[in-house]
């Protein structure tokens, strides 16, 4: 039997051991035939067989991001991103040049905006927008996706008043006057959203085609797509199904939909979408928000607001009689929380829900952990929960400053991100991205995750090193682990015989160079189903082209 390709290299990382090994992966039509140290590999060769000398380049399972958001990351690639502005007034600079350049689009849109960087952390308002863009509507979601910045012309659209009541668990923030000042928190953001977000058919054509460039030029061979966002879904399971048949889908794609109390929605996915590359793959629900904006839900008050310890969206009540009806019908969920209170209720339901149904094979999850109490760490664990962490959420420019200092104080900043505290419990933990939150590029978390430094590159020995984790560690929370998270374990996840042959070959060896290199690798070739869909070397050669 003819292999499709046969990769030969030095550092083939299986997923299975600690360290990569020298050897051969043999792949024929999606699947891999043969991996490791095989003797008769020139067996396998035959007139139309391609061979990758990987020599000393890192060989390993292709990455599988297990938390992002598809749409609203691919339509910042055809938008703006605000990221790097560093005021209120440069971010309406450049929105307003974004605009100028596009007149044709009804609104204006951008993303990544961060008032917590600039100077004062206040929190923008719809006037600075209204000296530049008046005339169309501007909707600006921030970095975490938990917010909103409009202007005038937005709010007169949609209606929203000084009348307009707040959205459970939202806030449309208002002056001394009662007027809105053009800042959307939480569910509140969702009744600007939905109107902004519409787009048709050749945008998002265009989104998508980007998406899954991208998601190739950085080895990414799976993702988990969480469709819903506070108050509001953005995803559309059936144009993903289009691009499958067209056989244009080269990332599988694993999504989920709203845990609301009605199934109805989910049991028709859960029987439309289970191919081996658009899977239906559980629900999700936001229990808080994010420490950053206060509507993370603590144990215990603020450190710098010792009147709120943020709040959850629904009743508790309500979150028990969901999970448990969803758990009883085989449906897995995923609960966002980053409070350390959030993240113990989660775990009170997860364990409500098996009190009352029985233990099963269920892979719950909590996703983003940002903070933990230590009485917590053994649940996951006990209750076999997965941690579903984001190590780059971690990072600021650097600890002078970090707003998790003041929001939490010094004891509880001891107990952000434990992942090292959570693998040694044995809590089952995988990685992810987040995007757009933070670039989709796996190097960065895993350089985070190994390093806990920030950006500056202090503290030199890592922030709260005790919480550091080994370079393999990594790579399996980024390739094994998701892959057992999503119920793929059997055909993803590590390079064995009989596995789909999905695989990301980086420009170097990551276990033998020093680690700040690992933010500089770069993927040379990526594989999916058997297939090569991408190469850095023709990606240059066509820049160079241009």
């Amino acid at each position: 039997m003819y292999a499709d390709i046969i990769i030969k290299g030095n550092a083939i990382f299986t997923g299975n051991e600690s360290s990569p090994i020298k050897g051969t992966v043999v792949i024929k039509d999606d699947r891999i035939l043969g991996v490791g140290n095989i003797e008769n590999d020139n067996d396998y060769m035959g007139p139309h067989t391609k061979v990758i000398h990987a020599e000393d380049k890192l060989v390993l399972p292709g990455f599988h991001d297990f938390h992002l958001h598809l749409v609203l990351g691919s339509m910042f690639s055809e938008f703006t991103t605000l990221t790097e502005c560093s005021s209120e007034e440069v971010a309406a600079q450049k929105i307003n040049q974004y605009a100028q350049e596009n007149p044709n689009e009804p609104w204006v849109l951008g993303f990544g905006w961060h008032h917590v960087r600039w100077p004062g952390k206040q929190t923008p308002t719809r006037h600075s927008l209204d000296r530049i863009i008046s005339d169309r509507p501007v909707f600006l979601l921030n970095e975490e996706g938990h917010s909103a910045w409009v202007n005038t012309k937005a709010l007169t659209l949609l209606n929203i008043t000084n009348d307009t009541p707040d959205p459970p668990f939202g806030l449309i923030e208002r002056d001394k006057n009662g007027e809105p000042t053009g800042f959307l928190y939480e569910t509140a953001v969702k009744l600007v959203a939905e109107k902004a977000y519409q787009f048709s058919e050749e945008k998002q054509r265009s989104m998508m085609d980007a998406f899954l460039i991208k998601a190739a030029s950085f080895g990414i061979t799976s993702v988990s797509d969480m469709l819903p966002l506070p108050g509001f879904e953005l995803g559309t399971p059936s144009f993903y199904a289009t691009y499958e048949k067209e056989g244009k889908l080269t990332t599988r794609i694993h999504f989920l939909s709203a845990l609301d109390g009605d199934l109805s929605k989910a049991k028709s996915y859960r029987e439309l979408y289970q191919s081996n590359k658009l899977q239906f793959s559980g629900l999700k629900q936001f229990i808080d928000g994010v420490p950053n904006t206060y509507t993370g839900y603590l144990i215990e008050p603020y450190s710098d607001r010792p009147d709120t310890r943020g709040g959850i969206l629904f009743e508790e009540e309500t979150y028990m009689k969901w999970i448990k009806e969803a758990d009883k019908e085989g449906f897995r969920i995923r609960l966002h929380a980053c409070g350390d209170g959030a993240v113990r209720f989660g775990l009170d339901c997860y364990e409500a829900a098996q009190k009352r149904n029985g233990k099963r094979d269920s892979r719950h999850t909590i996703e983003h952990i940002e903070v933990i109490h230590p009485d917590d760490i053994d649940r996951f664990e006990e209750l076999h929960v997965i941690a579903s962490i984001q190590p780059e959420h971690m990072s600021a420019e650097s600890m002078e400053g970090h707003t998790y200092l003041d929001r939490l104080g010094p004891e509880r900043s001891r107990y952000t991100w434990p992942i090292g505290s959570l693998k040694r419990s044995g809590a089952p933990i995988a990685f992810s991205s987040d995007y757009p939150v933070v670039d989709m590029n796996p190097m960065i978390e895993i350089y985070r995750a190994v390093t806990r430094r920030n950006a500056d590159g202090t503290p030199e020995d890592g922030w709260n090193p005790q919480e550091k984790i080994t370079l393999a560690e990594a790579l399996q929370f980024y390739t094994k682990a998701p892959a057992y998270g999503n119920f793929r374990e059997d055909d993803l996840g590590t390079l064995e015989v009989g596995k789909k042959a999905d695989v990301a070959i980086l420009d170097r060896n990551l276990f033998s160079v020093d680690v700040n290199e690992v933010l500089e690798a770069k993927v040379d070739i990526t594989i999916m189903d058997g297939k090569i869909i991408y190469t850095r070397e023709q990606t240059k050669k066509l820049e160079g082209a241009m």
